[in-house]
């Protein structure tokens, strides 16, 4: 019998691996517009998002945004948008992701506190679903479809 792997790869899939933090929290490395940062994979998060002490090393345009961002304790953050940004995970990548943009202070005060690195940011089920994302949560793997 073929293994989820095997399956995934076969159909073009290719696979990312996942590093689980201390805070139980899978990290991934992604790579904005030439740049590389440090993200969780949040299958809960509506948006993937950027901290905005990131913006310049990203090379992110950002707008303003009538959205508020809740979410990990904090309600009614103030957020920008930046669309049109090349996102590259592992072989995958898509030049036309857009990001919410936000003040990650409580987001990476936390993760500090439980001894884990801080993030640049959160990559959401906007990009699992571009990506027809799925997660081996056994052998920690992403895989997303070329």
């Amino acid at each position: 019998m073929e293994t989820l792997q095997e399956f995934l790869l076969n159909k073009g899939y290719t696979k990312i691996k996942l590093h689980l933090t201390k805070t139980n929290h899978f990290e991934i490395k992604v790579q904005i517009n030439g740049e590389k940062g440090r993200f969780i994979l949040d299958t809960g998060a509506s948006s993937s998002c950027v901290d905005f002490e990131s913006i310049d090393r990203f090379k992110l345009k950002a707008k303003d945004s009538m959205i508020k961002a809740a979410g990990a304790g904090a309600t009614d953050m103030k957020t920008m948008m930046s669309k049109k940004n090349k996102v590259k995970i592992g072989k995958w990548s898509n030049n036309k992701v857009a990001l919410v943009l936000f003040n990650f202070t409580h987001v990476n005060t936390a993760l500090i506190n439980h001894n884990s690195k801080p993030v640049d940011g959160i990559i959401g089920a906007d990009i699992l679903k571009k990506g027809k994302g799925v997660i081996d949560y056994q052998k920690k793997y992403l895989y997303l479809k070329l």
